[in-house]
């Protein structure tokens, strides 16, 4: 096992990430830009290093700095969390000829992975459903108009390199397909550094279904159930729960199935997280596979009582996972709030000073953040705030037990999207277990 691991993120995950290494005797150093050098989880660390400015690209974007900070503090491995370095191959293959442990998948997995289109292919030839729609990048305007056509409308055209919900286009018919490309284009180079789109035939009223998945280096792997991450604003998940609700049992019996054949075709190590769309007749399309863990991993733990940052650390630390599928238990339901610094009615972040912070409790109540009080929002990274997870014996409880949460949640300063989730929450077709795209739509159009 290792002796100390350099956390390479910010935020609520960096202070997970701490939180399961303190558990397991691991020390702890934080890699952490100038922005951030009074942050919750710098304080707690065993140890700090500054990495460079405020600015993502010159500090938690900066690969040599990363490496450099792991070098000089003796670190064994390096726990990239979730968003800026954890899903780049090439930062995964320096590491590892550095001599360092990347907390994650092999460079090749995540290399295979990352480009969507290039996964679509995987899966299909593993005998997953895909979406129909380009095998491969679009090479021209003409293509992609060729491709929509024949796929039919409606179209989404996506970033290969994309994420965050970043570099999409919906396009409803065909005079709109062209525009939509060159946008979608530009906006991919400017995100990811690649222009590279495919497109998908786009399914309306789908719910989005994701399935957790686990693998060790001796070829085990298990699935830990699925998640339901259909609210959703601008392609970004707002709220999840585990398990999905109004699933038949065959059809979630075929996504836990699905999902661990395209996890075996990339010869999966570690813990990830593979997607699907599910229509209105139950039948589901494999979408991407995210190659680190997830934002919404939290949900996961409450209904298997498994840790899934330690879980990553002892697989890539090389020990067997220890338990097969018949020894993941599955109990209660769980849902999950991420609680943005965003006006809840348009999503513009508020940027700001929190004056004030009184996170919820209680019983099945658990709060993943990184505030205090007071504590001034970065304008350089993503506006989370922290996640409020409730556990409950069935789906109605943990619902009644999350808006109960929410409601004693105290945050002033800020504009939060607390307001929305209570809004969401009260929703029939949220209630009912039948939220889709559409829905999402409706409150928040």
């Amino acid at each position: 096992m290792f002796h100390k691991v350099l956390i390479a993120n910010r935020g609520e995950i960096a202070l997970r990430i701490m939180r399961t290494c303190r558990e397991m005797g691991i020390r702890t150093v934080i890699a952490h830009s100038t922005a951030d050098a009074q942050s919750l989880p710098v304080r707690l660390a065993d140890e700090t290093i500054c990495i460079g400015p405020d600015a993502a690209r010159a500090s938690y974007l900066n690969m040599p700095a990363v490496i450099s900070a792991a070098v000089v503090t003796d670190s064994e491995a390096i726990h990239p969390g979730y968003g800026f370095l954890s899903e780049n191959p090439t930062f995964a293959d320096i590491c590892r000829a550095s001599g360092l442990t990347f907390i994650g998948p092999s460079p090749e997995a995540i290399r295979l992975m990352g480009d969507k289109a290039q996964a679509r292919v995987i899966a299909k030839q593993a005998g997953v459903p895909v979406v129909p729609g380009s095998e491969l990048p679009l090479k021209s305007e003409a293509e992609a108009l060729e491709v929509a056509d024949e796929a039919g409308y409606p179209v989404i055209f996506k970033a290969a390199a994309g994420g965050g919900g970043r570099g999409m286009r919906i396009v409803r018919d065909h005079a709109g397909a062209a525009q939509a490309f060159a946008a979608c284009q530009a906006e991919a180079g400017a995100a990811f550094g690649s222009s590279e789109i495919y497109v998908e035939k786009y399914i309306e009223q789908a719910r989005h279904v994701e399935v957790q998945v686990l693998g060790d280096r001796n070829g085990m792997r298990v699935h830990l159930g699925e998640r339901d991450c259909s609210v959703q604003r601008r392609h970004q998940k707002l709220i999840e729960e585990s398990p999905a609700p109004s699933l038949s049992a065959e059809t979630r019996a075929g996504l836990h199935r699905a999902a661990l054949l395209a996890a075996a075709a990339v010869n999966y190590v570690s813990a990830g997280t593979v997607e699907f769309l599910v229509d209105a007749e139950g039948r589901y399309y494999f979408i991407e596979m995210n190659t680190r863990i997830q934002v919404e991993h939290p949900v996961t733990e409450s209904i298997t009582g498994l840790d899934l940052i330690r879980e990553q650390i002892r697989i890539a630390a090389g020990e067997p996972l220890g338990y097969r599928q018949d020894g993941v238990r599955f109990e209660g339901h769980s849902i999950e709030c991420r609680v943005n610094a965003e006006d809840p009615e348009t999503f513009v972040p508020s940027a700001g000073r929190v004056t004030a912070w009184v996170p919820p409790g209680g019983l099945g109540v658990r709060v993943d953040s990184h505030m205090m009080a007071p504590y001034a929002v970065p304008p350089f990274y993503d506006s989370l705030l922290g996640k409020i997870i409730v556990h409950g014996a069935d789906r109605a409880e943990a619902i009644e037990r999350m808006r109960r949460a929410l409601r004693e949640t105290v945050i002033e300063g800020v504009k939060t999207t607390i307001p929305f989730h209570l809004k969401v929450l009260s929703d029939p077709a949220f209630v009912e277990g039948r939220f889709t795209s559409a829905d999402g739509a409706r409150l928040h159009p």
